[in-house]
């Protein structure tokens, strides 16, 4: 006999559970549990290979065939960088986002160049009225015939795709999607079975298809976590200063880790073609502290000011203050600092700052953070044409990093003649310890202010 088994999911984040609980062990909410349809379980001692079942078709990998997927170019050349080369025909994409960071925005500017130059587009507004989204369109210029449709119905959708076979379908958002006999739109059932069921109906049709998901106060999408399995493409778009980052986490026909650069005008979301030289606008020439240093966001290289500033403490133990950096990384090197060139740290207040609101875990700033701390322990500025790279281990040497060719090329670019970087880089002279990259930017090292 086949007997009912209940189940509990977390409306949160789709964690399971045999029984209801007060509070999710793996997202932490409180009342979060929703009782799910009951699962039917075959019971034991069935004849045949699983329970009378014949399994179905199997084929070998050597004879299936080769096949490119189709792309279609968004018309915004920093948008295919971060789709690893376009939108893909049946692909499906999800978009997370704060509220108000610009989402629709970009997708209804990419709705209007994929209508003109690639075919039909079908966008389904489940947040915003048509007048709405008419009043958008306006204040960004589109004006592509844009098919829209408030029926937000996961099966109806499926039809209007299979109907109208648009070369791109935009779902705004996946949680006001409703399958039949799931609940209340949002919920964990509703926005795993809307998923499924269009993400079939994309790859059925051959239509790219973009989904906007909410996202949690911690920064995550909202809903179960298999909705980020089933999509094949999921992209964040955060706030950095006055810029707008998108950058892919997920990408199974690209590279994950793409990072787009955008910034939020009347007139849309426009590209930034060139983030280093952003970044690097307002960094002040000549003054103490203050080092470029060639780092990689992502698959990115991009040019960023690494800010350190020390004054005497007023309070018994030193404040340590970072900002865009890796605390622990910058102890280290403020500890290498202390030992390896017997600068004394301990009665100032240090301070180290990554300009322009980035945050970036990369160990080839480690040099960077130890010319700028020494350079404004010393007083003296860096030179206005040196960049600099590289990895500072315990005893004080350099080690090469990754994408080490990239990072020099994005120097040479942006007209920075000078690098101190780790040995093994053709054509540089490579420096194998931090005294010796002190030694290289200033002809004597000297400790006088």
């Amino acid at each position: 006999m086949a007997k009912v088994r209940a189940s509990y999911v977390c409306n949160s984040c789709g964690y399971q559970s045999a029984k209801p609980l007060g509070r999710c062990p793996n997202c932490q909410a409180w009342n979060s549990f929703e009782e799910e349809a009951p699962a039917v379980v075959s019971a034991k001692g069935r004849s045949g290979a699983y329970g009378g079942v014949v399994g179905g078709k199997v084929t070998a990998l050597s004879t299936v065939g080769r096949r490119e997927e189709p792309r279609t170019s968004s018309g915004i050349p920093e948008l295919d960088r971060v789709l690893g080369g376009g939108l893909v025909a049946g692909g499906v994409t999800l978009i997370g986002g704060e509220p108000g960071i610009g989402k629709s925005t970009l997708l209804l500017q990419v709705a209007d160049r994929v209508a003109r130059e690639s075919g039909p587009v079908l966008y389904v507004a489940g947040e915003e009225s048509l007048e709405q989204i008419r009043l958008r369109a306006d204040r960004l210029g589109v004006t592509a015939d844009i098919q829209l449709t408030r029926d937000t119905r996961a099966e109806h959708v499926a039809a209007l795709m299979a109907e109208h076979k648009p070369a791109l379908c935009i779902v705004d958002s996946i949680q006001t999607v409703t399958v039949e006999g799931e609940g209340a739109p949002g919920g964990v059932a509703q926005v795993r079975d809307g998923t499924s069921m269009l993400t079939r109906a994309a790859k059925e049709t051959g239509t790219a298809t973009v989904l906007v998901g909410h996202v949690t106060k911690d920064g995550t999408v909202a809903g179960p976590k298999v909705m980020e399995h089933i999509v094949d493409t999921t992209v964040f778009l955060e706030t950095v200063g006055a810029f707008r980052l998108l950058r892919s986490v997920k990408n199974r026909f690209g590279q994950a880790g793409e990072l787009g650069v955008f910034e939020m005008r009347s007139e849309g979301l426009i590209a930034v073609d060139n983030p280093s030289a952003a970044f690097l606008a307002e960094r002040p020439v000549g003054v103490p502290g203050s080092v470029v240093a060639a780092t990689i966001d992502g698959q990115r290289p991009m040019l960023l000011e690494v800010q350190a500033l020390a004054s005497k403490t007023p309070y018994p133990n030193a404040r340590r203050v970072v900002v865009g950096l890796d605390p622990r990384r910058v102890d280290v090197v403020l500890a290498v600092l202390e030992r390896r060139l017997d600068l004394t740290l301990g009665g100032l207040d240090v301070y180290v700052n990554l300009a322009g609101g980035l945050k970036v875990p990369d160990p080839g700033l480690d040099l960077a953070v130890a010319l700028a701390v020494y350079s404004a322990v010393v007083g003296r500025a860096l030179p206005g044409n040196v960049a600099v790279f590289g990895e500072v281990g315990l005893a004080g040497e350099v080690r090469s990093t990754q994408a080490a060719l990239r990072r020099a090329e994005e120097a040479g670019r942006a007209g920075y003649t000078r690098l101190v970087v780790p040995p093994g880089l053709d054509g540089h002279a490579g420096i194998r310890s931090v005294e010796e990259a002190v030694g290289a930017v200033w002809a004597s090292v000297g400790t006088t202010r």
